[in-house]
């Protein structure tokens, strides 16, 4: 069974429609509870009223904020689940591949990221990779539950799938030749992000289409992994809104 921990989390889980077994919340506990406890009511969801320390001794000491869901434990999807999402949507592809991102806090921040700049997926590696998590799951503050997040076992070879699709692939690397700036991200683009202390490994990142930087000044040398993602993906979302425009479209993040 998983746990979801945290208000916004639960809420946006049940909003959602996760299979949730049951919810416990503090006992006395007031304020958003409150729309917890009415949205379970509304989806026929159990809740049941325990005492605080019960939560403390459940989430070892992980911050819960009165309330947890037992959820059914989550299926990961694949790289084609998240291209046919976009298909759906009528959307150029945009996705993001994490190579060893091994801080669960950090891919929750880079999922919720991904799924505001309307990206249609994360895929992460079957090994050396954060899961999704209790704390995961928390640091993406409930967008987990609307957003593909894929496993692969193999990167590279998944590189050269979403190749064959049409899909361009943006490696980001402090040694990139190109400015992140200076590449186009309208056309169908996977995002490639390394791990925390290694970066890109050297398979990857000679899969990549393009390796691109982040102009960085004073003493530091790179960015936190969830940062460098998000700075890439929002530059993808002004260039597709520009696009959009310059076609009398809709702006969006995603334009077909």
């Amino acid at each position: 069974m998983e746990h979801i921990e945290g208000r916004h989390p639960v809420l946006e889980a049940i909003r959602a429609g996760r299979r949730i077994r049951r919810i416990l919340v503090a006992s006395g506990a007031r304020g958003a509870v409150t729309d917890i406890v009415e949205a379970a009511a509304a989806g026929r969801i159990p809740v049941a009223y325990v005492s605080r320390e019960e939560l403390d001794a459940m989430t070892r000491g992980r911050v819960h904020q009165g309330v947890v869901a037992l959820a059914e434990p989550r299926a990961y999807g694949g790289a084609a689940d998240i291209l046919a999402a976009a298909a759906r949507r009528g959307e150029t592809p945009l996705l993001v591949i994490l190579d060893g991102v091994e801080d669960p806090r950090n891919l929750g921040s880079i999922i919720r990221t991904a799924a505001a700049a309307g990206a249609h997926g994360v895929i992460i590696p079957t090994r050396r990779s954060a899961e999704l998590t209790p704390a995961a799951v928390k640091a993406a503050a409930g967008a987990a539950d609307h957003l593909i997040v894929a496993r692969e076992v193999n990167l590279a070879r998944t590189i050269d799938r979403l190749k064959e699709k049409g899909l361009w692939t943006f490696g980001a690397d402090a040694a990139g030749p190109d400015l992140y700036t200076g590449v186009d991200l309208t056309v169908p683009a996977a995002i490639v992000v390394g791990g925390e202390h290694r970066g890109l490994r050297r398979l990857v990142r000679e899969k990549c289409d393009f390796l691109v930087k982040i102009p960085m000044s004073g003493p530091l040398s790179s960015l936190n992994a969830a940062v460098a993602a998000g700075i890439i993906l929002y530059e993808a979302v002004r260039q597709r809104s520009l696009a959009a425009r310059s076609r009398g479209a809709p702006p969006g993040p995603g334009p077909g």
